[in-house]
């Protein structure tokens, strides 16, 4: 066998073998971590979980006899007990992903146990900014929303209307401390004034006597920086003590569609807020959505949920394509791969973990407005994805150079 021949066998074997490597079914495990019976339980929960439970059905339809089973389970909004049972997963179940994460406590102590064990954690329900800061890691990923992208265009596009003084009623964990800081940083660049700060403990349900003190201090504003339960629980109340017909306007720095839906419109008409992901901003999105909806009773999803679809989709595809589940090999593959599906219009992975894609700055339409079931939004404005997350000029995240 001559030269030519010999390096050409060779090159056709090489070839082969990769190829064949990439083609075989995938057979492992991932893990949805999420809020099963807390605040966050409806804009994530079972939701996430059969959204995930979607994407893995769509990938095995395009390959075929690969078996790739979901563990789920409640981590309780502690991030003592999500820990134990990211060690256990990992450890005795060999799951290989864990992804969702509501809450940014859970997500920080998850994302460092998985960088620990070489594994990879895509969160979609916790907003913490420090995920991709300083607590960053080569395996983790935030893939849907973070503080920065929420509070940066609601705080924008409120003082634009003239809300230049504020009063900023915080949830009293990371999260909210995360949220507080980003909206603050923002109206003081822009030239506004905050007030005052005043945080809540997590979860709560009376909001009365802060709302007072938010009242008396005539801002112009009272930003919002909680999620979930306490967001429509504050809402509310705030409707009852007549707020906004006192003149002042409401901010919700993380609004999602469920909260919406809970309050009603006659309650959230008009409110302003950012979002990454509605069900009927075009065909494709109402295309997802509405098989959503079958698995769900009729509920549509939240940007938490279609995210979790998202995320769990393009790692299987990094699996597949890295020829493994190695963490390191799958987390540098992820990062090649471009992210363009009906959740992400410009998607695309930066070194510091974030997932960064168009936002949407949106209204809650009137009750005069809305035509059908869930029809609760419309899109005032699109955020370009390079201008909607924090600039990595910014970032404290080691693995940025700068």
């Amino acid at each position: 066998m001559n030269k030519n021949i010999k390096r050409n066998f060779l090159i056709y074997s090489i070839a082969t073998l990769v190829t064949s490597a990439f083609a075989q079914p995938l057979n492992l495990k991932i893990g949805v971590l999420t809020d099963l019976s807390g605040p966050y339980a409806d804009m994530a929960g079972k939701g996430s979980l059969a959204a995930a439970q979607m994407a893995v059905a769509d990938f095995i339809k395009q390959n075929p006899g690969s078996k790739i089973e979901i563990l789920s389970a409640d981590h309780q909004n502690k991030a003592d007990i999500a820990s134990g049972i990211a060690n256990k997963w990992f450890d005795q179940e060999k799951v290989e992903a864990i992804f969702d994460l509501p809450n940014s406590s859970v997500a920080l102590a998850v994302q460092s146990i998985a960088q620990a064990k070489k594994k990879i954690t895509i969160t979609s329900g916790a907003a913490t900014t420090e995920l991709t800061g300083k607590s960053c890691s080569p395996t983790g990923f935030h893939w849907t929303f973070d503080a920065y992208a929420m509070s940066h265009g609601t705080a924008k596009a409120l003082y634009q209307e003239g809300a230049k003084s504020w009063f900023l009623l915080t949830a009293d964990y990371n999260f909210g401390h995360s949220m507080e800081k980003e909206a603050e940083s923002t109206l003081l660049q822009l030239g506004g004034k905050i007030v005052a700060k005043l945080r809540h403990p997590f979860p709560s349900t009376d909001f009365s006597s802060f709302l007072l003190q938010a009242i008396s201090s005539k801002a112009s504003a009272i930003g919002l920086a909680n999620a979930g339960a306490d967001t429509i629980n504050a809402i509310k109340q705030a409707s009852e003590m007549g707020v906004t017909k006192k003149g002042q306007k409401l901010a919700a720095f993380v609004l999602f569609l469920s909260d919406v839906h809970s309050l009603g419109l006659n309650v959230a008409q008009n409110l302003i807020f950012t979002d990454g992901f509605y069900w009927d901003m075009n065909a494709e999105t109402r295309a997802w959505s509405q098989q959503f909806a079958t698995q769900r009773e009729g509920k549509m999803p939240t940007m938490v949920q279609a995210g979790v679809y998202s995320a769990v989709n393009h790692y299987l595809k990094s699996v597949k394509a890295a020829g493994g589940v190695d963490g390191i090999k799958v987390a540098n593959q992820m990062k090649k791969i471009k992210i363009q599906d009906f959740f992400a219009k410009n998607g695309k992975l930066r070194n510091d973990g974030r997932m960064i894609h168009d936002m949407y700055l949106m209204q809650v339409k009137t009750p005069q407005e809305s035509k059908a079931p869930w029809d609760y939004l419309k899109v005032l404005k699109t955020i370009p994805a390079d201008q909607a997350y924090k600039p990595l000029s910014q970032s404290e995240c080691a693995l940025v150079k700068k």
